[in-house]
């Protein structure tokens, strides 16, 4: 990826919800900074617990489940123990069986995101792990998230 087609760190603005995140020190890599790998559980941490929170996702028991398909991140700034994460969320697409998740990363009290990336979900049966349409709830759960560029 050239500098050109490089993505630049966006605003606090762009998010539609936020949830506080504590780093902790086992998060640190012999770098002093978190590792890469932990930022795509703050991710999974923000959705699924907005999710839960808005009564869209039953993990023990529903008949739907997201499957993650797709992933990525980009890096801005660094993140170390003991910064507190805000993670702001959007969604980017929501489709018939598929919602993009979008996620932008803000160190303390900074404006500008130190990461952001995504994920997709494909909603699938608990048990065929066939893709179904969205539930009704989670739906409109998701609608208020909604971000067009």
């Amino acid at each position: 990826m050239t500098a050109a087609t490089r993505p630049e760190a966006e605003q606090r603005a762009d998010y539609r919800h936020f949830l506080e995140i504590t780093t902790r020190w086992m998060d640190n890599d012999v770098y002093g900074h978190v590792n890469n790998v932990v930022y795509y559980s703050y991710f999974d941490t923000v959705v699924n617990r907005y999710l839960i929170e808005q009564d869209a996702l039953d993990i023990h028991a529903g008949d739907t489940i997201g499957l993650v398909i797709e992933t990525q991140c980009n890096y801005f700034a660094s993140v170390s123990f003991p910064d507190t994460v805000t993670a702001g969320l959007r969604v980017a697409r929501l489709g018939n069986s598929s919602v993009r998740y979008e996620v932008g990363l803000f160190r303390n009290d900074e404006e500008r995101a130190s990461a952001h990336g995504h994920f997709v979900h494909v909603y699938v049966d608990r048990q065929t792990r066939r893709p179904v349409p969205l539930p009704r709830a989670l739906r409109q759960a998701l609608e208020p998230l909604l971000h067009t560029r």
